[in-house]
């Protein structure tokens, strides 16, 4: 038997999940809550779960902070985050602190499906068009543990964050040593760079790497050794 909690404040939205859900197994039971704290309540209540789904805006969410008390109540289950929203700090946010999918609820039911079946098997999922809508929306602000803005930083137009994953690519590593190296997640590394070649106006980590050493943008260090080599 799979149990999946669903907690959205929508009735209308968690109806047509709930048919969508019954999807992944034939044994699937889902568990429904209206708002945060009747979700942690029922997440008490059962010490097995196989999958959380949780609105980002319902009530009592408070944000990313519900999802940071439900991964501590239930730390080895899988929580998927469901929202209108694709904001990309939202989307960042939610992965770095450990959500293992951020969904966006106008996905189609067969995309959620998949997207669910990825995430039960052990992967992190975020659709590739959130990505590209955020960027498109110029929405680059990844604020907190993501570090800051791009004022002050070390290339125009990048935050922080990016230059670091930026110098880092320029020296040859791949996304999962610049994850270990900036203690990120790899889709964390990903939306980054990204973000980085929207900005450079390039489609590859190549061209990216290339463009950065034309223009100068990567640190010292890093630029040396690569002109070194």
């Amino acid at each position: 038997m799979m149990r999946i909690l669903l907690a959205d404040d929508h009735t209308l939205v968690r109806e047509n999940l709930r048919d969508f859900l019954h999807g992944l197994a034939p044994d699937v039971v889902v568990l429904e809550a209206e708002t945060f704290p009747e979700a942690e309540t029922i997440a008490s209540r059962h010490a097995r779960l196989d999958l959380v789904i949780l609105d980002l805006l319902m009530p009592g969410m408070d944000g990313l902070e519900g999802l940071r008390r439900m991964l501590k109540l239930k730390p080895n289950v899988p929580v998927v985050i469901l929202s209108g929203s694709t904001r990309q700090r939202d989307i960042v946010g939610a992965i770095e602190l450990g959500a293992k999918g951020f969904i966006p609820k106008t996905i189609s039911g067969k995309a959620m499906l998949n997207a669910l079946r990825m995430i039960l098997a052990g992967e992190t999922y975020v659709p590739s068009a959130v990505l590209r809508a955020a960027a498109e929306n110029g929405d680059d602000a990844l604020a907190g543990g993501l570090g800051g803005g791009a004022k002050g930083g070390p290339a125009q137009g990048l935050t922080r964050r990016q230059q670091q994953v930026l110098d880092l690519l320029v020296r040859g590593h791949t996304n999962k040593r610049i994850a270990k190296e900036l203690d990120l997640k790899e889709i964390t590394v990903k939306i980054h760079l990204q973000s980085v070649f929207r900005k450079f106006g390039v489609s590859n980590r190549t061209q990216a790497v290339a463009l950065a050493l034309q223009r100068g943008m990567a640190s010292g260090d890093y630029a040396a050794k690569v002109i070194v080599n």
